[in-house]
């Protein structure tokens, strides 16, 4: 989007930002749609006749025209769906799941001059390694694909007959195979239409040799401890032992699975866990400018042979260092350490550290001056030297990806330590302030994250290519990986939690085409050592006028490449940049649906309804932690929200962005879920504004990575009592109680936090609550002493459009 908000007039508000958001939940839960339900589709229909309906007469409500500056109840009472692509009814229901695999706009525009007047960003977002309840797993020696550009056969291809396909990406004609003409499923001949993979949209693959450069890799889990003096201060020591301790047994992995440790402070200390030794033995390296390996065969064992001494180990290594005074911290050398130790395996690399590095290569200086953390101007978003990133390229190119926790009171340098998990497609977890006792709250979520952490899915040594029907381009990727060519992403490790966008462009116009596909291909090796390659395709449709366009528009996709885009913005230019460009992208698609859509000109802010939300998504991301001005933000904090700006899939990171808000006091069973024998009670999503709480009730907000529930002065005795368990809210917990109160009130919470692969705390804010200021920030309507409230934004997005 151009850059540049015009200095705002006299007497006019500064457009200077600030806050906490996320999008309503509910709708991650729809489970797999038709994964594994053939679908019978004959192949005379899927023929080049694939017509694109006119849009007009089918979705007449996305054009419907909203005055913003009117309506101000605009959020819908329950989650918001995706748009549904205008398609033949057979395409539609075997379309990818919007949930792995969504465009910006679900009507691709004829010609990138059509895209460029409708001011509205073109891009992908992808969950590709999602966890899924059903997915279809097809083995066969011969994988079909195109002879020309490689693209998997899918839902899309047309068969001219039984022995012909034709790619739908690049239109050659194929042959069908021999083998494809026997259909596994139906045990049937001559019918290759109706095999799997031509059934279904998500499909995967167990891959035969060709696909695999070596031998598939075993899974190799290498942990490294800071254990300084602050690092046992916090006692995360104690929670990561036990947690490993308790899920050993359930990390992913087969008979080959490899596990080792080193801890560190000013020293570098292995741990040699030899099959045959009594214990395990600690070895010292004080050299850390030149690290060397004192025993590279017995560092990195066999989790099956040596798991009780592993377990010796997890129980004496809190005890191990609960004396030290060593206050140093040499993570970079730690780090070549392990890179050494994985050099010949590839794996996956976890590093727990709890404040700066200060000592050997990797050092890096507090940049942070706690004075300007609510100034205009934010620096030091880039990493302050390129050892993390260096290193991490390293270690992508050996197959060892690295994840990051941090646990720390300090300023930790995100900024620079993110490059180490940003370029090896790792991830990363940051627990501010954590401390073993003081932070219950934080606590928890560790152990929830690190549970999830070590017994989820994992695919090593992965590549994920994208790839679009013939005149579509891809350019730039966002997310955590490396870029090998240009649309290849290097994933050493692939995890289920991790969510990809890319920006697209139309190189030549699609004239004669109706419909375009996007297939996404992520070739990975199992925990089991087995190769396997994982198929999404979307399929969407062509349209050559604007109106068409506008009513395909995905505006919960579009906030979220947006935010993406921002993100990157913000490091290589500057965060005022990144806002101007947010604010300037809701002011120019208002623009464009203004002048080249509306055929009759109004008074007020007009947008589509498709679009109603999308100034009020914008204004949420500019008060987003990540983007604020003004409020005072924690340059940590700051970073580690773009960094879950960019990772997470988009329906947990429009939690982030705009957060559901929920009346929770008088909760009933009336229009209830039944699931799995629990009634969850289905509260209506509230706007964002103070002016709907009240004092005499209670409230809970969903903001993704933690909930709150706000309990109002004068909360109803009873509410208290039955939920709380207390006549006097001085509780922070939501205990079990065995009323009918308690059981909706957790059955509610526990369904929300089921949609959700971690964790999120729930934290109870009474009046007086230091955590009030946070909740209150995420009330994006309203006005604060730094940002314009969302009727003063619809006002000034008004006079821009009107110059």
């Amino acid at each position: 989007p151009p850059t540049g908000v015009p200095p705002p007039q006299p007497g006019t508000p500064g457009l200077h930002l600030g806050h906490y958001p996320s999008l309503p939940p509910g709708y991650q839960n729809t489970g797999y749609q038709n994964a594994s339900a053939p679908h019978n589709v004959s192949p005379s229909r899927l023929s080049p006749s694939l017509a694109a309906m006119s849009l007009q007469s089918t979705t007449p409500e996305a054009l419907r025209v909203v005055n913003l500056l009117q309506e101000r109840n605009l959020l819908p009472p329950t989650p918001i769906p995706a748009p549904t692509p205008c398609l033949q009814q057979d395409l539609q229901k075997i379309n990818c799941h919007p949930e792995v695999f969504r465009s910006t706009l679900t009507s691709i525009p004829q010609t990138q001059s059509l895209l460029n007047k409708a001011k509205m960003p073109l891009g992908l977002l992808l969950h590709p390694f999602k966890d899924l309840s059903q997915l279809p797993v097809v083995t066969s020696s011969t994988i079909v694909r195109c002879r020309s550009c490689r693209t998997y056969i899918n839902p899309f291809v047309s068969f001219l007959d039984q022995r012909r396909w034709k790619c739908n990406l690049c239109f050659r004609v194929n042959d069908v195979p021999e083998e494809f003409m026997y259909n596994p499923v139906s045990r049937s001949y001559g019918e290759p239409h109706k095999r799997p993979e031509v059934q279904n949209a998500t499909i995967e693959f167990i891959a035969p040799s060709e696909y695999m450069l070596r031998p598939p890799q075993p899974a190799v889990y290498l942990f490294i401890l800071d254990v300084s003096h602050n690092a046992v201060e916090t006692g995360y020591l104690t929670v990561f032992c036990q947690s490993l301790l308790d899920n050993i047994n359930a990390l992913p992995g087969d008979s080959r699975t490899k596990v080792g440790f080193i801890t560190f402070d000013s020293t570098i200390h292995f741990y040699n866990l030899q099959e045959g030794l009594s214990q395990p033995q600690m070895l010292i390296v004080s050299d850390i400018e030149d690290i060397f390996l004192p025993t590279p065969d017995s560092l990195l064992v066999n989790l099956n042979e040596c798991k009780e001494l592993v377990q010796d180990l997890l129980k004496s290594l809190p005890t191990l260092f609960e004396k030290t005074m060593e206050t140093q911290s040499a993570l970079g050398s730690a780090l070549q350490a392990a890179y050494k130790l994985l050099l010949p395996t590839g794996g996956r690399m976890s590093i727990f550290q709890t404040q700066l590095p200060n000592l050997g290569v990797g050092t890096l200086q507090s940049r942070e001056d706690p004075n300007q953390r609510a100034a205009a101007k934010v620096s030091h978003l880039s990493p302050a030297t390129d050892f993390y990133k260096k290193l991490a390229l390293d270690c992508s190119g050996q197959q060892v990806a690295v994840d990051l926790f941090l646990l720390s009171s300090q300023y930790c340098d995100l900024a620079s330590l993110g490059c180490i998990s940003r370029y090896s497609a790792g991830s990363v977890y940051y627990y501010p302030s954590y401390h073993h006792q003081h932070t219950p709250a934080q606590v928890e979520c560790f152990q929830k994250d690190l549970k999830r952490y070590l017994t989820r899915k994992i695919g090593f040594e992965a590549v994920m290519r994208i790839r679009c029907t013939k005149g579509l381009s891809i350019h730039t990727f966002h997310g955590n990986f490396f870029v090998r060519s240009t649309d290849l992403l290097s994933l050493p490790n692939v995890n289920p939690d991790a969510g990809f966008a890319v920006q697209m462009s139309i190189e030549e116009n699609l004239d004669d085409m109706q419909v375009v596909s996007f297939q996404a291909a992520l070739l990975y090796t199992s925990s089991k050592g087995e190769r396997r390659i994982r198929v999404h395709t979307l399929c969407l449709p062509v349209v050559n006028s604007l109106s068409d366009i506008f009513a395909g528009a995905d505006v919960q996709a579009i906030t979220g490449l947006l935010a993406c885009m921002a993100v990157d913005r913000s490091a290589t230019a500057s965060l005022s940049d990144a806002r101007d460009a947010m604010t300037n992208a809701a002011i120019d698609s208002l623009t464009s649906y203004r002048q080249s859509v509306l055929t009759i000109q109004q008074p007020g802010l007009l947008a589509p309804a498709c679009l109603r939300l999308f100034p009020l998504f914008i204004l949420a991301l500019l008060k987003q932690k990540a983007f604020r001005t003004g409020t005072s933000t924690r340059l940590d904090d700051r970073l580690f929200a773009m960094c879950q700006l960019k990772y997470q899939p988009l329906v947990y990171a429009m939690l982030m962005i705009h957060p559901a808000l929920y009346r929770v006091d008088d909760l009933s069973d009336e229009g209830a879920l039944n699931i799995s024998e629990r009634t969850v009670p289905q509260p209506r999503v509230l706007q964002l504004s103070v002016e709907k709480l009240s004092r005499e009730a209670a409230f809970l907000m969903d903001a993704g990575t933690v909930m709150y529930l706000w309990i109002g002065r004068n909360c109803h005795p009873n509410f208290l009592t039955q939920v709380l368990g207390v006549p006097s809210y001085a509780t922070y917990l939501l205990p079990e109680l065995d009323t009918p109160e308690s059981q909706r009130t957790r059955a509610f919470v526990g369904w929300l936090r089921d949609q959700r692969p971690f964790f999120p705390s729930l934290q109870v804010i009474r009046d007086e609550s230091q955590l009030k200021p946070t909740f209150m920030q995420n009330m994006i309507e309203d006005r604060t002493e730094s940002a314009l409230s969302y009727y003063e934004f619809l006002l000034h997005l008004q006079q821009q459009i009107s110059k």
